[in-house]
């Protein structure tokens, strides 16, 4: 700031979110400017309205003792305009504080206040805003410095200096982070803790704060006094931003409707794509009204760019103080329901190929899935993010959240729906698979039976959501071990599917892997194999060699190969299935387990004990940690890897 404003007529723009310390840098310049320099005059200068810009110059006129300072007929701003402007009357530097509102000094009033910051080569101003446009006309780009969020060791810092009671180095840390290390926060909830000590402290005011929404918006509204600050200023986070949101919605009102929505997000990683996809609701101009609105937000630092041009941030402070805002004036239903309008359209299916956008949505669903809306529209909607989400979490292994999320999302259809309509029968149906991955076979049972008495009675014998329940009750059929029924109903999925379907749709192929199981499971060995060769060789072709039932095809492949004494091929097939799974699902994937099982297993039969042990003290630990120690899977494999110790020990 000082190299800046060392050059004739300087002016210098301090640009950054309200509370993140703008005045308090200007405070220390100004003291270090007097100490320098004691013969430079210091002006300051509160510039949040027209009013106190007024009030200000009236000010400076009589501390400078001018001469018909108390005239009617004297205009104060032009008075001491030209004054600052007469060199002889020596150096001098001007505060600008709170130029927020470009209104206040652009608007089409006779004489704009803009006219009268005088250009003089001995004075600098130095002016702070929340605005990036007002900042800008002031004081031109190149001279913008932004004020970034403090990192952690410099908001420690700061508590150090505010604190007046003992704390521990990692209490203050935890503090800093949860205030979004906000200058402000920090200041205003260390003389909340000082004064309420010693039965306050950094532990009990924490777990206040985390108490609940309520609590936190009480703390985060304690107007805690700070003398260096304008006495007309509230030292409140929440009322410093209020001000800021209600500037915003007078300015342009589509900026505070797409602050309001995104409020809901995850402050993290906020996609662009689903934003578009809320503008473009509004009209033939959506895309580029939301240029518009996010140029606004970014001018204010409500909103960051980042490197990724096509992700946005927000601090997570600034996020509740919104909801607060919207509580206020009661529209918080209305942003939520938005929200979830918007997300619910847009989080795809969990299947494979939507993985990466599923992934990137996931963390902004997290707090919206764990409260069910109360009007019928928003319960399907829920229900219907619930049902994608949770076949998400299946295909990625994550089965206890998955059946969470597909019990609530049946619960709620059953009730708004019925038991027997189409979306109800879907979660059904998604909720017995998840329960068979966990060993949960009777009641995987009950699931399939039910979806697929109600779904052949609904869409027909041969629909391909029915044979897709034939199928699904097959599967769980064959691990309970009734391999004749099973065999049965894979036999008529896969006939069924051949005609409706095709022969190489994926649902036909899941029928051939299927069926291909319940016959190795029965030693039909080489039928077991033809059927895994057919799928395999389709869904390479079909779907890719890298996707996932592709991958369960080869270790298929690889297991009926094993048990019919062909090792060389079986283990080929199981280093391919095991490499490609750990780089798609990662290691701990129950399909990348079950590669290292039936790696381990081959290697047992074959006596390659030290690599079996290896394969298996990994398996069966991993096993225990996705699956539990009480899956079937899991006890399984501890008693394999039991008889490879005896082998061993023998």
């Amino acid at each position: 700031m000082h190299e800046k404003c060392a050059r004739p007529a300087a002016r210098i723009a301090l640009v950054g979110l309200g509370g993140i310390g703008k005045s308090q840098l200007a405070i220390q310049y100004a003291h270090q400017v007097r100490e320098r320099a004691p013969d430079t005059w210091v002006f300051w200068v509160h510039a949040s309205t027209r009013g106190r810009f007024e009030e200000a110059y009236q000010s400076i006129a009589d501390r400078l003792e001018l001469p018909r300072r108390h005239d009617p007929d004297v205009n104060i701003f032009r008075l001491v305009s030209e004054w600052l402007r007469i060199e002889e009357n020596g150096p001098w530097e001007m505060i600008l504080d709170n130029a927020d509102d470009v209104g206040v000094f652009f608007s089409n009033a006779q004489e704009r206040l803009v006219s009268f910051f005088p250009q003089s080569c001995n004075g600098s101003i130095v002016v702070t805003s929340r605005n990036m446009d007002v900042a800008e006309r002031l004081v031109g780009w190149s001279n913008i410095v932004t004020i970034p969020t403090m990192k952690t060791e410099e908001a420690c810092q700061l508590l150090r200096e505010k604190l007046e009671i003992d704390y521990d180095d990692r209490e203050a840390a935890d503090l800093a982070r949860v205030l979004d290390y906000m200058p402000l926060a920090i200041t205003q909830a260390t003389a909340f803790i000082n004064r309420r000590a010693p039965r306050m402290s950094i532990p009990t005011y924490l777990n206040e704060f985390r108490r609940s929404d309520k609590k936190k918006a009480s703390l985060l509204n304690k107007d805690a006094g700070d003398l260096r600050r304008d006495e007309s200023a509230s030292n409140s986070i929440v009322t410093t931003w209020e001000i800021t949101f209600e500037q915003i919605r007078r300015e342009r009102p589509s900026a505070a409707d797409l602050l309001s929505f995104m409020s809901f997000f995850n402050p993290q990683g906020i996609p662009e794509s689903v934003l578009q996809a809320y503008a473009c609701d509004y009209g033939e101009d959506g895309e580029d009204c939301l240029d518009d609105d996010l140029e606004t937000l970014c001018g204010y630092s409500l909103v960051v760019v980042t490197a990724d041009k096509e992700i946005l941030k927000m601090h997570a402070l600034v996020q509740f103080c919104t909801q607060v805002w919207l509580l206020s004036s009661s529209n918080m239903q209305q942003w939520e329901q938005e929200f979830l309008r918007v997300i619910s359209d847009w989080y795809p299916s969990g299947m494979y190929e939507n993985w990466r956008e599923c992934q990137r949505l996931d963390p902004h669903i997290e707090a919206i899935v764990k409260s069910k809306p109360r009007n019928r529209e928003d319960i399907l909607r829920w229900a219907r993010l619930l049902t994608n989400a949770g076949w998400y979490r299946w295909m990625k292994g994550i089965y206890k959240e998955a059946e969470q999320m597909n019990r609530r999302a049946l619960d709620a259809r059953e009730k708004v729906l019925s038991r027997e309509h189409p979306s109800t029968l879907t979660s059904v149906n998604n909720l017995a698979i998840v329960l068979q991955c966990q060993g949960k076979y009777e009641e995987a049972e009950q699931m399939n039976r039910r979806a697929l008495d109600a779904r052949e009675k609904v869409l027909g014998r041969e629909h391909p959501s029915t044979l897709a329940s034939v199928s699904n009750l097959a599967g769980v059929l064959q691990y309970q071990g009734k391999y004749e029924e099973g065999e049965q109903m894979n036999r008529r999925a896969l006939d069924a599917s051949e005609k409706v379907l095709g022969r190489e749709h994926p649902s036909t192929l899941a029928s051939v892997s299927n069926l291909a199981l319940v016959l190795r499971d029965q030693g039909k060995y080489e039928e077991a194999e033809q059927m895994n060769r057919r799928a395999l060789d389709a869904r390479e072709k079909v779907l890719g060699r890298e996707h996932p039932s592709t991958l369960t095809s080869v270790s298929n492949l690889a297991l009926v190969l094993q048990y019919q004494g062909k090792y060389e091929e079986a283990e080929q097939m199981n280093r391919r299935a095991l490499d490609t799974r750990e780089k798609v699902l990662g290691r701990e994937h129950p399909s990348t387990l079950a590669s290292v099982y039936n790696l381990a297993y081959l290697f047992h039969k074959q006596t390659r004990f030290s690599e079996a042990a290896e394969l298996y003290k990994r398996v069966c630990s991993g096993y225990v940690e996705v699956l539990g120690s009480d899956h079937p899977t899991t006890r399984a494999c501890v008693a394999h890897y039991c008889s490879l110790r005896e082998d061993m020990a023998n």
